[in-house]
């Protein structure tokens, strides 16, 4: 699906921001700068109730796209419950990676991300900065799957623990990993 920034979204869509999570579209609007019209989408983000405004020609750069639907819900879930996460050994190499795949804006590469923490967490213990992206991956996960469900988190919880538990992994709790 391509957004080249013509008005593919409209007023009441649900969409993920990346990095800010998933929010709806309230407005599309346009306003003057000088002397051009520069035509925009107003976001609330649902977590922080922030409003955002993202200009039309910035939609690609920013990796604004629709919730996932569910044909993509099931391969995630798919991936979540087979087979293991791999991850580089260095944790400098790790990181990177794992920060370059959230930055992708892509759901399935945040589980990826997540499916790699926890079986790191199993072997080694995670350092600040991976428990903190865990936190992260878990909240972009659990926040996209509700909206894209129409369903509260806690029932979204349940599923993705019960699709990890087919390869022994627990899915963490939020609590958890804020201590």
């Amino acid at each position: 699906m391509s957004v080249n920034g013509n008005g593919d979204f409209h007023i009441g869509d649900r969409v993920v921001y990346p990095n800010h999570g998933v929010g709806v579209i309230e407005q599309v609007g346009s306003r003057t700068l000088g002397q051009q019209i520069e035509k925009y989408y107003l976001l609330n983000i649902k977590s922080s109730n922030l409003k955002v405004t993202v200009p039309f020609h910035s939609v690609g750069a920013v990796g604004l796209r629709r919730v996932v639907r569910n044909g993509e819900i099931q391969k995630i879930l798919d991936y979540l419950s087979d087979g293991n996460g791999d991850s580089a050994a260095d944790w400098k190499d790790r990181f990177k990676e794992n920060s370059d795949r959230m930055r992708t804006g892509s759901l399935l590469e945040v589980a990826a991300v997540l499916k790699s923490l926890l079986v790191l967490k199993e072997t080694k213990g995670l350092s600040f900065r991976e428990k903190k992206m865990l936190e992260r991956a878990r909240y972009l996960l659990v926040s996209e799957l509700a909206m894209a469900r129409n369903t509260e988190e806690a029932n979204v919880e349940l599923i993705l623990d019960k699709a990890l538990s087919k390869t022994n992994l627990k899915f963490p709790d939020a609590a958890e990993l804020q201590s």
